[in-house]
């Protein structure tokens, strides 16, 4: 069994594309060929209308905020050393809706409806079973104010 922190997703062979653009700087969706609508979160096949026909796309990075909620308390390491934080949920300007967190957004200038953009979060080194590999850093989507 393998074993992942909290904060890290679990990356196999189909999600890699995804985090190795995030370690770039880079926002992917995916979009099929059948329908044409995009989707979040990676899926290998289209969840309007079942297609496998999806491929990967670039995301403009740019969201506005759907909805949002402060964290003051999270007893799980290392989301409690974090707190407050702002766990949300954003409307990519492609279509699709993305669990995420806002950054750099003072509580009580959060307004839904707000645009955002797309900035990334190293959060640490990819490995299994408590084996870290140094040279594979996973870095996640965060979202702020547009720069």
């Amino acid at each position: 069994m393998t074993a992942t922190p909290a904060n890290l997703p679990d990356i196999d062979a189909f999600t890699r594309p995804y985090w190795d653009a995030a370690a770039e700087g880079r926002l992917l969706l995916r979009r099929c060929a059948a329908c044409g609508r995009a989707h979040h979160y990676p899926r290998e096949f289209c969840p309007h209308c079942w297609s496998e026909d999806v491929r990967w796309e670039p995301a403009s990075g740019r969201a506005t905020l759907y909805t949002w909620s402060v964290v003051h308390r999270n007893d799980l390491p290392p989301f409690g050393e974090r707190v407050p934080y702002v766990a949300a949920v954003v409307d990519l300007a492609e279509g699709p809706r993305m669990m995420t967190e806002v950054v750099d957004v003072p509580e009580g200038d959060l307004r839904i409806g707000m645009e955002l953009e797309v900035a990334f979060r190293p959060e640490g080194s990819e490995g299994r079973e408590g084996r870290e590999s140094p040279d594979r850093q996973v870095t996640v989507p965060v979202f702020g104010p547009p720069r």
